[in-house]
């Protein structure tokens, strides 16, 4: 589905709804080709045989399709809870897009798409899902549910996030990561997405995540960047006003002078975040705006296999 414009396309979350079931199915449908095989046709109805179980639900027509063991899977049955986490603050907004430009080419359009595929993947399996939106405040909170009343009012914030006004937010990860960890009562999976732009120590971020993972939560950190100009700072000779978004200060730069250095300051960043979530057992994974979302949904899959 192409639609020309920013405004048409989010004018309604049946758009976004849309949007992400046409993500989730194409990859559904591709999945014969992945380490998931065997998932496609009855995705909703069965879950993977563990050696130990009663065989009394055993699928044996799927059996002799695909040759893998599969139990029917009930639908009061919920096997997870998953909370999505959004950084909502003003850097999350860039870059300004042009009118014929794809919503998710920003770092929140990304996100909120991203999050809308993984809560149609969720509805698909029966799971609970969870929101947190947060920028210099806690801006909304919803528990874990499994109804489609809770789908599409979690839906309809996402649609909200996008059309909001941002002007001038500044990023407290740390402080509500922490309020997000003490909500977490029973054990989840608990899925990020932010650029990691924050102005308290690294330290304290660490530690913010670190108390994530309390309770046993399985964490994965997608970290979120434009690449070719956040990540490469790939700008053209002429002499630039760079306008910090979350505090409005300014700077006058030619960007080829300080690229280097920039690139370099950039990726140890990068190595230091992807270190410490390594030691912590947090799924790390740098997603680039406007990529498909193919490792969104197979890191996802594959830490939820694991989760147990």
């Amino acid at each position: 589905m192409k639609i020309e414009s920013q405004k048409e396309l989010i004018s309604g979350f049946q758009h976004l709804e849309l949007l992400a079931n046409q993500v989730v199915e194409g990859f559904i449908s591709g999945m014969h080709k992945s380490p998931f095989h065997g998932f496609s046709a009855e995705f909703a109805e069965h879950k993977v045989y563990n050696k130990g179980e009663s065989t009394k639900h055993i699928d044996w027509k799927l059996y002799a399709k695909t040759d893998r063991l599969y139990t029917k899977k009930f639908e009061e049955e919920t096997n997870l809870r998953c909370h999505l986490i959004i950084d909502n603050s003003s850097s999350m907004h860039y870059p300004k897009l042009n009118s014929n430009q794809l919503f998710y080419q920003s770092k929140i359009g990304f996100s909120v798409l991203a999050s809308a595929v993984l809560m149609n993947l969720l509805k698909k399996q029966r799971d609970a899902v969870g929101l947190s939106i947060y920028s210099d405040k806690y801006e909304y909170y919803a528990p874990e549910k499994g109804s489609d009343r809770h789908h599409r009012m979690l839906l309809n914030q996402l649609e909200n996030t996008l059309t909001a006004s941002v002007s001038n937010k500044s990023t407290d990860t740390v402080t509500y990561l922490h309020q997000i960890a003490e909500k977490m009562h029973r054990r989840s999976m608990i899925v990020l997405f932010t650029d990691m732009f924050q102005y308290a120590d690294s330290d304290k971020l660490f530690n913010a995540l670190q108390h994530l993972k309390h309770d046993k939560h399985k964490v994965i950190v997608f970290h979120v960047t434009d690449e070719e100009t956040e990540l490469k700072f790939d700008f053209d000779t002429t002499p630039r006003k760079f306008i910090d978004l979350e505090t409005g200060e300014m700077i006058n730069l030619f960007a080829d002078q300080v690229k280097q250095d920039y690139f370099k300051t950039a990726q140890n960043y990068f190595k230091e975040i992807a270190l410490v979530c390594a030691q912590n057992k947090i799924k790390y994974l740098p997603v680039n705006v406007g990529a498909n979302f193919e490792k969104i949904l197979t890191t996802y899959l594959a830490e939820k296999q694991m989760f147990g």
